[in-house]
C-alpha cells in the first residue's frame, strides 16, 4: 500500500490493520516471506499512527495556549474527525 492509500486511513482503521498484522505473527501462523511483508507493513502503520497522535497532541497544545490568551492562530487548522 503507498503513503497516498495509508494516508486515507483514519487512526482507527490503521491501529485495527496493525493489531491484526500483531496477531497474525503472534500466532505464527504465516510463512517467513509473509512475517517479513507483515512487519514492514505493520512499520508503516506504526509511524502513521504516531504522526496522527502527534499531530493530533500539538493541536490540543495550540488550543490549550490560545485558550490562555484568548485568541485563535490564523495557523490551526479547523479540527477534521477521521
Amino acid at each position: 500500500m503507498s503513503n497516498t492509500e495509508l494516508e486515507k486511513l483514519t487512526f482507527e482503521e490503521a491501529m485495527q490493520e496493525l493489531e491484526k498484522l500483531v496477531d497474525s505473527l503472534d500466532k505464527g501462523d504465516v510463512s517467513l516471506d509473509e512475517a517479513i511483508s507483515a512487519y514492514d507493513r505493520g512499520s508503516q502503520l506504526k509511524d502513521y499512527c504516531q504522526k496522527k497522535l502527534h499531530d493530533a497532541k500539538m493541536k490540543v497544545e495550540t488550543i490549550q495556549s490560545s485558550d490562555n490568551i484568548d485568541t485563535v492562530p490564523e495557523k490551526l487548522s479547523p479540527f477534521k474527525p477521521d
